[in-house]
């Protein structure tokens, strides 16, 4: 994510339909691509293919000198980010942009979408075009990209697989009743509007994050350290790293497309009861194998 372009964590429950044999797809299709997060190095070369390949082309990002470059390898880029507005609600743009896709679709055409990152994750329109594309019949794509998540995992040096991670929107975490684990990771995405029902602002203030700091200190002690993340955008750009108490987060400005990272509060604690099943297990197949 980047300047103002905040992708959409509320997904609608609904089913895709199977994706039609060539045999049956009407003309007209649709690839929906991911740029990456730092421009020009992340781009899969697949992802580049469906781009140059397409009849038109839509941009689905905020940055003037993103579109520029993408422009340099099609002729038909039309950008989606004036149909943002403040006080309108995001759904509204968002279903403006799967609109705006499908009638060309329609119309025989080769479509592509072009996300920030990864364009399946916080990504509310991607998923919802497919979806409509294959319901109608069309030939319909998604080309994964190199998310945000994964620049977080390689600029604080963290694997997943050590401790767990567990990533929340953050206004989710507010409205609904989830469960935190403190011996792993916590990713906090959008952070920096968490707590707006109405899918209309671009920012809340310290209040909103006051709310979330109460229920993380359930968990986390105030003086726990909470890491403050951006990646690069560009090349000549570096990941934006800060390192604050939780108790200080309120008070911090935050961006919507910055991550808030907590990790681990408490040392991972052996399960001794499994540990001693797993144990008999092991016993049991040794004691059935031939001498």
């Amino acid at each position: 994510m980047h300047s103002s372009t905040i992708k959409l964590p509320y997904y609608q429950a609904v089913s895709t339909p199977t994706l039609p044999s060539s045999n049956d797809a009407r003309p007209g299709n649709l690839a929906c691509v991911g740029m990456g997060m730092t421009l020009g190095s992340h781009l899969t070369p697949l992802a580049r293919s469906h781009i140059e390949q397409a009849d038109v082309v839509f941009a689905g990002l905020s940055d003037g000198v993103v579109e520029l470059w993408l422009e340099r390898m099609h002729p038909d880029v039309r950008s989606l980010h004036p149909y943002y507005a403040e006080g309108k609600s995001r759904m509204k743009t968002y279903r403006q942009w799967v609109d705006l896709m499908m009638a060309e679709v329609r119309a025989g055409k080769r479509v592509c979408g072009v996300f920030y990152g990864h364009p399946g994750i916080f990504a509310w329109s991607p998923h919802k075009v497919i979806e409509v594309a294959r319901a109608e019949g069309f030939e319909a794509h998604m080309e994964p990209g190199i998310s945000a998540e994964d620049c977080l995992y390689a600029d604080l040096g963290i694997d997943p697989g050590r401790f767990g991670c567990q990533h929340f929107e953050a206004s989710q975490l507010l409205f609904y009743e989830r469960r935190i684990d403190p011996f792993g990771y916590l990713v906090l995405w959008q952070v920096g509007l968490v707590g707006d029902w109405s899918l209309t602002r671009f920012q809340t203030g310290p209040e909103y994050r006051q709310v979330l700091v109460d229920l993380l200190n359930l968990d986390y002690p105030l003086d726990h350290e909470v890491i403050i993340y951006r990646g690069a955008t560009l090349p000549i750009e570096k990941p934006r790293i800060r390192r604050v108490a939780l108790r200080d987060l309120p008070n911090v400005g935050l961006t919507a497309e910055e991550t808030v990272v907590l990790p681990p509060a408490q040392a991972l604690r052996p399960n001794i009861a499994m540990r001693e099943r797993l144990e008999a297990l092991d016993k049991l197949r040794k004691e059935g194998m031939p001498a």
